[in-house]
């Protein structure tokens, strides 16, 4: 029976492949202000702006293509149990042949009905005002933006519980509730932590194995180490 591998992913893996993030500069999310394009607020403010952020980054999603980092995470399917928890919105980890993936803020390539949270279509192209659902209601980026509930979360909680070896990759562990996962790893499994810039992680029982370098070269050297375990 495969050991199963839990990882938890951010955008640092997705910036590798050319995805920009707001939290390693400035606040600014390609040039917005966060609170106008990922809040319920911002949507009510100005719908048409929100539409169009998520139209752009949808567009700019076909541009680029997996990394290193993504592939070598689907390759280890041959040898793990592999269940990929992410907080990135992209579908990079699917196209680099995952097949257990848990998107915890929501997918790019899907939309929601703002009266049913429940009625979610696969969206390709851009999404405007006046698309609707069959009942009439406009349609909103599957997003979860900042103040709203992460319906995934109880469902990333059982998934970690449950994991032989647990695997941080290219998240500053800044974000709730997503970060407080690690809590929730069994106290006897081993932790990997992929950073550049890695920090302490607070309150961890486990053993923890950094691995200071790009998600790329990192998830290379976290293969390796799992072979020889």
């Amino acid at each position: 029976m495969k050991k199963k591998l839990v990882v938890l992913t951010g955008a640092g893996i997705s910036a590798e492949s050319g995805i920009k993030t707001f939290r390693d500069s400035d606040g600014l999310w390609e040039g917005h202000d966060v609170m106008e394009v990922a809040t319920p607020e911002g949507w009510y403010k100005n719908q048409e702006l929100v539409l169009d952020f998520y139209n752009k980054r949808r567009q700019q999603l076909k541009e680029v293509n997996p990394n290193l980092g993504h592939t070598i995470l689907a390759e280890l399917e041959k040898d793990f149990d592999v269940y990929i928890i992410t907080q990135n919105v992209d579908d990079l980890h699917e196209r680099a042949g995952s097949t257990k993936v848990l998107h915890l803020h929501g997918e790019l390539l899907k939309v929601r009905s703002i009266q049913n949270k429940n009625l979610i279509l696969d969206w390709t192209e851009d999404l405007n005002t006046g698309d609707f659902d069959t009942n009439g209601h406009q349609l909103r980026p599957h997003i979860v933006w900042f103040g709203e509930e992460v319906p995934a979360l109880e469902e990333a909680l059982d998934i970690t519980e449950t994991a032989d070896y647990f695997a941080v990759i290219g998240t500053s562990l800044q974000v709730y509730p997503a970060a407080g996962l690690i809590s929730y790893v069994p106290s006897t499994t081993p932790v990997f932590y992929i950073d550049p810039k890695p920090i302490a992680i607070p309150n961890i029982r486990n053993k923890v194995e950094t691995i200071a370098k790009f998600a790329s070269e990192g998830v290379a050297d976290l293969r390796e180490k799992l072979k020889s375990i």
